[in-house]
């Protein structure tokens, strides 16, 4: 299927390609989240028109991505949970706990944006997680998991 891109999508392309994904791709995901539109020439002509409009919005989001990265960029959160003798969690700490962590410090955070490429932390101890604010911006938190 042939689909208009209305924002940058990672691995696609960028803000008004054309580009031709799977039917079901297109349909279930992209369609929906507004991420793109079906390139007929009617769709092409009111993309057009709209173009500057659609790169203002995404200009703005890539700003305040860029502004809460610094705010984020170097920031250590502390997070308390119950642990036995041997630093061992009962339980662990996800992306969900770090983002509740990370908003109650001031800085809006997602729990989709926290990257935990080796899952759960389930031991006390500190970690370096990487919050993926926006396709170009990412921003580097300490985490620290102490015992309660």
């Amino acid at each position: 299927m042939q689909i208009i891109l209305l924002e940058k999508v990672a691995n696609l392309g960028q803000l008004g390609d054309v580009v031709k994904v799977k039917d079901g791709y297109a349909r279930n995901f992209l369609i929906p989240q507004g991420k793109a539109k079906r390139a007929t020439d009617a769709a092409l002509k009111e993309f057009e028109a709209r173009r500057a409009e659609l790169e203002k919005r995404q200009a703005e989001i890539l700003a305040d991505a860029q502004q809460r990265a610094a705010k984020l960029e170097g920031a250590t959160v502390s997070i308390s949970q119950k642990a036995g003798v041997d630093g061992r969690l009962f339980g662990s700490v996800t992306n969900h706990d770090i983002a509740e962590a990370i908003c109650a410090s001031g800085v809006q955070v997602v729990k989709a944006e926290v990257r935990l490429p080796e899952g759960p932390f389930k031991a006390v101890g500190e970690y370096e997680v990487t919050v993926a604010l926006h396709h170009d911006v990412v921003a580097n938190v300490k985490v620290a998991v102490v015992a309660q």
